[in-house]
């Protein structure tokens, strides 16, 4: 009976703390967020200028080793957690390696006249080092370090059970992805596909699974929502656009989830054996004691603070030295081409037809902002509140750019840098569904407002 209780209490005491720190929204400095950003912000704080070079350390040590790896030497391929964090293919260590010189170019190029300050300049390298790795750096560690709460000690197979009924016959996939889904909503995107790649590399999640939670079910934290409304000046419209959001992303689960290429994807597993049973066996009164069960047995074969502390360095080493490096190169590069190029003006010139027929006014400004989304999340709300547009219009880019998801300088690039089964092609094929789910809502729903 004593050692009954003492399990429960290990699997309730870390499952609330990591349910008060990851999902649960508190008011802070005037307005709502979760506690590890708020520990998160408070560190970036403290360390303030050291973190540009504490990123710089980071990406170039990433682009060395792995380097180093591709000759498999011994004392990287005999050690887990090096293994883990530097041995990937040739061009993930390109694009790896592309990140650290970036990340030196933008640290250490200040005059203009350079030709490099095409990539050092604050709308390109410097945004990306600045204004999201240095933020990102810390929230991984953070996140990394304590993310073992959620996982480690059974709250996954208790929701899991309680949850599959509901789960599976919306979106086809287990219980357990609730927890992601709620991390991602009420904290953060990044956090939610964190938690989602930790899971399918356990082998938890099938590859069409983890395709599927990633890709639909991250979404854009309450608190950048509300910076982007800002953006375009419409900030007394918060409850309606939030609402809007939420429906869209609900529907897009539906929907994207039940056509190409998510739903061909297959159900296979990086490690077999380890998916949990969805039925309730016999034995069982009904699924929340079923979902006891499993997290007893979880936390059972728990082996304490040593396993919590290895499973969160092995979270933060991931996330620091493959997913930092491929966000600086990959997001610089897809700013270089917005910021320089006419290109994705051009991409969204085949938007111009539905806009017409959705009625939407300033159909050029509004399409040109369409498939930057695939780039950077905030920047369509930056292009269409100096467009000169209507309020309309302004709200209907403000909503689609967060329903997006999956842009590049941070969620797509996470995903890549990962080992989740989605490639380029699919992201952007994915991103171009979401955009005209989320337009074909939107739009009669501006109309009304406006």
């Amino acid at each position: 009976m004593e050692n009954k209780t003492k399990l429960k209490a290990l699997f309730i005491v870390p499952s609330v703390v990591g349910i008060l720190i990851f999902m649960i929204p508190v008011k802070f400095n005037g307005g709502w967020t979760i506690i590890v950003k708020i520990i998160s912000d408070l560190i970036g704080g403290f360390l303030g200028g050291f973190l540009p070079y504490l990123v710089l350390g980071i990406l170039t040590i990433s682009a060395i080793m792995s380097t180093i790896a591709l000759g498999n030497p011994k004392f990287i391929i005999n050690n887990k957690l090096l293994e883990d964090s530097f041995v990937t293919s040739p061009i993930w260590v390109f694009i790896r390696v592309l990140g650290a010189v970036f990340c030196w170019i933008t640290m250490f190029v200040s005059d203009e006249k350079n030709p490099l300050y095409l990539i050092a300049s604050p709308d390109q390298g410097g945004f990306i080092l600045n204004d999201l790795l240095c933020t990102l750096v810390i929230t991984f560690a953070m996140a990394g370090l304590l993310l073992p709460l959620l996982l480690d000690f059974g709250l996954l197979e208790f929701i899991g059970a309680l949850l599959t009924k509901l789960m599976r016959p919306l979106f086809n996939v287990p219980g357990r992805a609730a927890v992601d889904c709620i991390t991602s909503w009420i904290g953060d995107g990044t956090l939610g596909v964190m938690l989602t790649c930790n899971q399918y590399e356990r082998g938890y999640y099938s590859a069409r699974e983890a395709s599927i939670i990633s890709t639909t079910f991250s979404a854009v934290s309450i608190t950048f929502s509300l910076v982007v409304l800002d953006q375009v000046g419409l900030v007394d419209y918060f409850g309606i656009y939030y609402l809007t959001i939420c429906l869209i992303g609900f529907t897009c689960a539906l929907v994207c989830t039940r056509i190409p290429p998510l739903r061909l994807k297959k159900d296979t597993y990086l490690v077999e054996g380890n998916r949990m049973p969805e039925a309730i066996p016999e034995g069982f009164a009904n699924s929340r004691a079923y979902g006891m069960d499993l997290a007893m047995r979880r936390v059972q074969k728990h082996k304490g603070i040593a396993e919590f502390l290895e499973n969160g360095t092995k979270n933060m080493a991931s996330m620091w030295f493959g997913v930092l490096p491929t966000v600086m190169s990959i997001g610089t590069v897809a700013l270089m081409v917005a910021n320089t190029t006419p290109i994705f003006e051009y991409m969204g010139i085949p938007f111009r037809p539905l806009f017409a027929m959705l009625q939407v006014p300033d159909v050029n400004a509004a399409a040109s902002t369409m498939i930057i989304g695939f780039v950077d999340m905030f920047t369509p709300s930056i292009l269409i509140s100096g467009a000169g547009v209507c309020a309309m219009t302004k709200f209907i880019v403000a909503v689609v750019s967060v329903t997006q998801v999956i842009y590049l300088s941070e969620i797509g690039g996470l995903i890549m840098a990962s080992k989740l089964p989605v490639n380029l092609i699919e992201l952007f094929v994915i991103f171009l569904e979401r955009t005209i789910i989320s337009l074909l809502i939107v739009c009669p729903i501006a109309h009304i407002i406006f």
